[in-house]
Parts: structure tokens; sequence; C-alpha cells
């Protein structure tokens, strides 16, 4: 650390943090010091940085730590998969822990399709105090998915735990039992290593709470990671002030008790989960410490007052980083123990500066890992050349050309080309690149592209056509194959223009394992090899949900829905129908005697027209009630009135 650099801290502490009484609290009122406002920063240029003198030389003698394998816990489970594109995935993950499913998303090493065979080391990525549950920070507001595209390594992004700090609670809290620690590093490994082709050669870094976490957890479990980040993390936890600032800005965040998290201030869990106080467990380590200064930088918008910039409480937030980042690196040069400390000129807390880190720590992160820092070379040729001069969307090439079951394939960044010679090459890219992994590639049920993506007739989606059936997307119900007898059925109705509209789900087995169900925005097809593919749908599969779907006394459809007299409309199933009118709304009527005496009298087109209730129990029979009247059959006796 340069003495001159530490100098001008102390002033900034002098003037900044005892400027006011009160001032902690608005060092903590933005948690991860997100504004509304705040710029995406994907595409802006990058900061400029004054790093000060390492408190060790960057390569230490120490080795690195062994990295661990964890051992399977029971209960834990993979619940949901859901793939946005060939390489992004979301996984929803049971935590006997926690009581309830967490997502995290991965972004699958550059040689994921390629190299089948091969497993990849671990980036974790941790958010900042206002995580969000759909998405992690890093994929909302920074360039992470397009910078790691072309990196080797599996990049996990665990989504939720708001105010956490990615920590064990004491206590519940919000209707949430936080047990992230063991989720982190117990339960989620095993996953991960067993079902997602990683290593146990791990890494991990965080921005502001993310940062914070990233050194306590490296700290708490020796051995787990090798390379260890913070951006604008807060490295003191229990120092005076300190308990008090964190229940304020857990309190902001989410209203989160901290008490809950480590007890009173007085509790001795505060030092037991306090970085700068077990800096020496990250000895042997790789590890990178990055703050601002709160000035105002290059990211930031002018204030009416000098130097700070609009975003007062990242203004403040970046402050207390700076400070208690200084001091842990003053500790970590104490102790012999080599980091990368970065202190940027200006900058508040604010997510373009924790984009541009991220890209500076990469090589650091990159050797730590035993990963390749750059990305070799690859060239185009043969069948997949004029395609990828043809759109190019796909941008560069990630890899060269490989073998896949039955052809060839190219990764490009924007996109993959899958070739065969009956098919020829065509472009597999975005959400539908991810269904048609999904669905096994090349070497699945689908087989292989014959067509590139192309814009559905409607305007509203796109589909790409291959050997074995179709894949279908549109923003609000993302991608999804449609093959088979399901396929042929609903072509004949108008495909998506029909009126079931697109898919919303892939086609699964039903729960009784006799067919299969897929869904789509107005109804469902199901398919039995018996009864073969009918869709249900509107106010009847409403109906039909009522009666239990095909586990229930109408078992499966056995036709469409057929048009009836005076514009009613009903479906037909195995036992029994569905009967629908614009009036009266839609009603079950199982096969038996009253459907039976129905039929002497013309059904919906005879004097009793469409029935107006289900049928219902009477004693010593049933009964159904119809427009015009209504039919008992009564100890075997059929009543029509």
């Amino acid at each position: 650390m340069v003495a001159k650099e530490y100098r001008s801290m102390r002033v900034w502490r002098r003037g900044v943090l005892g400027a006011a009484a009160g001032l902690t609290a608005l060092l903590m009122v933005s948690g991860t010091g997100v504004a509304a406002s705040a710029p995406d920063g994907s595409d802006a240029p990058a900061a400029s940085t004054s790093p000060s003198a390492p408190a060790a030389p960057a390569s230490s003698a120490d080795p690195a730590p062994a990295a661990t394998s964890v051992a399977p816990v029971a209960g834990v489970r993979v619940t949901n998969t859901f793939w946005y594109s060939d390489r992004r995935v979301a996984i929803w993950v049971y935590s006997p822990a926690m009581g309830t499913n967490i997502q995290v998303q991965l972004l699958l090493a550059r040689d994921w399709n390629q190299s089948p065979q091969e497993r990849f080391a671990q980036l974790y990525m941790l958010d900042g105090l206002r995580a969000q549950n759909d998405n992690n920070g890093w994929t909302i507001n920074t360039d992470v998915e397009n910078f790691y595209k072309d990196k080797n390594v599996n990049v996990v992004l665990p989504v939720g735990g708001e105010s956490s700090f990615y920590t064990d609670w004491k206590q519940p809290d919000n209707g949430k039992n936080y047990q992230w620690e063991t989720f982190l590093t117990k339960e989620l490994p095993p996953i991960l290593q067993g079902q997602w082709r990683s290593t146990d050669v791990r890494g991990v870094e965080g921005l502001s709470m993310g940062g914070s976490a990233a050194m306590m957890l490296s700290e708490r479990n020796p051995g787990f990671f090798r390379f260890a980040a913070s951006f604008s993390g807060i490295l003191q936890l229990s120092s005076f002030g300190m308990p008090q600032a964190v229940q304020f800005a857990v309190r902001d965040a989410g209203g989160y008790d901290s008490a809950k998290m480590f007890g009173p201030p007085s509790d001795p869990a505060w030092k037991e989960h306090d970085p700068y106080l077990h800096a020496d467990k990250l000895k042997g380590m790789s590890l990178y410490v990055s703050s601002g200064n709160g000035l105002i930088g290059q990211y930031d918008t002018p204030s009416t007052l000098p130097y700070l910039a609009t975003n007062y409480a990242g203004v403040g937030l970046e402050v207390l980083s700076r400070v208690t980042s200084t001091q842990f690196a003053t500790t970590l040069n104490r102790m012999g123990i080599a980091a990368q400390v970065v202190y940027r000129p200006s900058g508040t807390h604010t997510w373009p500066y924790w984009e541009f880190e991220m890209h500076q720590a990469w090589p650091q992160a990159a050797r730590a890992l035993g990963v390749a820092s750059d990305t070799p070379k690859c060239s185009v040729s043969g069948a997949i050349q004029p395609v990828s001069v043809k759109h190019r969307e796909l941008g560069e090439c990630l890899t060269p050309e490989y073998g896949v079951p039955g052809g060839r394939a190219q990764d490009f960044r924007g996109g993959r080309v899958i070739w065969s010679a009956s098919t020829g090459a065509h472009v597999v890219a975005g959400a539908i690149g991810g269904a048609y992994v999904a669905a096994d590639g090349p070497g699945g049920y689908l087989g292989f592209p014959v067509s590139d993506e192309l814009g559905t007739p409607d305007r509203k989606g796109r589909l790409n056509k291959f050997q074995r059936g179709y894949v279908y997307w549109t923003q609000a119900t993302g991608a999804h194959p449609v093959t088979g007898a399901i396929l042929a059925d609903w072509g004949k109705s108008g495909y998506e223009r029909g009126p079931l509209g697109y898919p919303t789900g892939d086609e699964v087995d039903t729960p009784n394992d006799k067919g299969r169900v897929q869904g789509f925005q107005i109804g469902a097809y199901y398919w039995t090899a018996k009864t073969g593919a009918h869709s249900v749908q509107g106010e009847i599969i409403k109906k039909y949900a009522k009666t239990g779907y095909e586990g229930g006394y109408l078992g499966f459809p056995t036709s469409n829905e057929i048009g009836a007299a005076r514009g009613g409309r009903f479906n037909r199933f195995e036992g029994g129908n569905i009967y629908w009118t614009p009036a009266k709304g839609a009603f079950a009527l199982p096969s038996g005697p009253v459907f039976d005496a129905w039929a002497t009298v013309g059904f919906e087109g005879g004097r009793l027209g469409y029935p107006i209730s289900d049928q219902f129990q009477v004693t010593g029979g049933d009964r159904v009630n119809f427009e015009r009247g209504y039919i008992e059959v009564v100890n075997g006796v059929a009543t029509i009135r």
C-alpha cells in the first residue's frame, strides 16, 4: 500500500465520516448502491485505475490451497431447469437447510458443447444487498454473459439472498430461513460437480455485500476457493458502529433485522464472520480487492456539490468500502499475504465500476483456476463458412469445427451452426438454441435443423424447423419444441395462428404416466397411443381441470373441440363429454344412464337442450339439469322431464 494513498484515505475518513452525525446511516442507505437511474454500462469504455503497490507480490511462494470435494447432502435435488440459450441455464435446487427451492443460473464454459466429456473450473459470482428473486444482478446490470462466452469456466450465479450476506442466519426473517453458507458450500457443490460437469476448483467474486461474502466464505471454508475478489466490499463488520450500519442497510434494503443474522452487536458471531479479523485464513489464496473513493467518476452524474455525484448514497457507500478495504489490505500486508489491491481514483458504488473490475480481475482469476485467460484461435471453413458470412449476428467463432452425432458443429459468440450431409448447415441460437440443447441436440429426438431461425407468420414469434419437429419461441412463452402427433394436429388447426396459440411448455408425461401432455396459451394437447392427440381449450379445459384432468372420471380426450347447435362447443373424452355454451358455461356429463337417456331425445339439439349442471347425486341415483328440463336415473329407471 502506498503511504500517500493511505494518508489521503485518512483525510477522507476525517472529512467524510466525521463531517456530520448520522453519516453511517447515509453510507448504508442504498444497500448495493444500485440506483434506479444507474447506467447499464455494458458498452461503456474501461475506467482508469490507480493500483496501489500490493501488500506482497501478486504471485506468492505459498502454495494455493487444495480445492475440496463435497459429499452429497440428503434431500438436495434439482427440481426444475430452464435454458436461456445453449450455454446459459437456470436450475432450481431444493435446499433442505432453507426448506425451499433456490434458483442458480449457470454460464457454461466455452467448450461445453465441443467437449462433452470435459469438466470445468467454477467461478461463483455473488450479488449485492438488493439481490432480486428473478435474476442475479450481474446478469441484469453488466455484460457478464457476453464477457464469459469465450472463457472456459462454469460461472455460478446464485439468485436471491436479498440482505443475506450469503451467510447462515440464526433465525428466519421476512419469511426466509437464510442458510446461504450451507447452501453454497455444502448443498450446491455436489449438484454442480455431479450434474453440470464442474470440477472442485473454485473461485468467488462479488460486489458490495457479495464482496464481503466472498472473503467471509473463503475464510470460513479453507480450501473451498482458490481465488476470491471483493469489488467495493465492506470488509469490516464488527468494529465500532459497523453492526449498526449493517442493521440500517438490511432494514432499508428489505426490512430485515441483522440481529436475526448474527445477534446483537455484542454477539460473538459478528466477529466470527468479520473478514478483517480472519484475514490470516486467506494465506495461499489468490486475492483481488478493489474500490473507488466516492469522488465523481466517468459513470456518475455530477451534482451541484463539487466533486460529488448525484448518487449520494453511492458516494457514502464507496467511501466506507474504501476505508474498510484499505484496512483489510493493511492487515494482509502485515501478515505477508499476497493480494492485488486496486484503488480507483474516482467512482461511486455503482454497477459500471463493478463490471470494469470483473474484466480487470479475470486474468488473475484464470491463473488461479488453471484456466487459459485468452481464447484459442479458430477459423471457419467448409459448409459452415457461407452460413457464418450470411449471418453476421453470429459474430466471431469461439471453437473450431467439431463432431456431433451424425454431423458437425461450430460455436460462435451469437449461436451455433449445425451441419449434416442430408440437412446442410443451419443456425441455431438464443432461447431456441437452449431448447435444442435441452432436447439433446443433434443426437436427440429433434434431429438436425432443416432451417435457420425464421419469423412466424403472425410476426409475434420465431421458430426453427428440425428433422422431427419445430421449436417455437415468443418473449411471453419462451422456447418449446412441438413434435410428433401433437405437432401434426396443431398444424391442422393453423399452428400458432390457430385456437391454441403458442406452446407454453415442453411435452411431458401426464401425472398418471399413461400419456403425454403439452401446454399452450389457450389450452393443452393430450396424447395416448389409444386416443391419439387432441386439444382441450378455453372454458372446457377449466371444467376438465375441476374433474381431475386425465386422472379423473373423464380420462383422456378423444376429440378436439367440436362446434354444436346454437354456438355451443364440446369435447369428447374416454369417460364422457364436456359441453359449453356462451350463456351457461361448461358442464361435464359422464358416460352412463343419464347420458344414454339424453341421447334418446337428440342430445343438445333435442327438446332438453344443453346441460346446465354437472351430474349430481340424488336419492337412489343421479340427475342432470338441462336448459328445458332434467333427467334423473333412480334405481335404474330414467325419468326425462
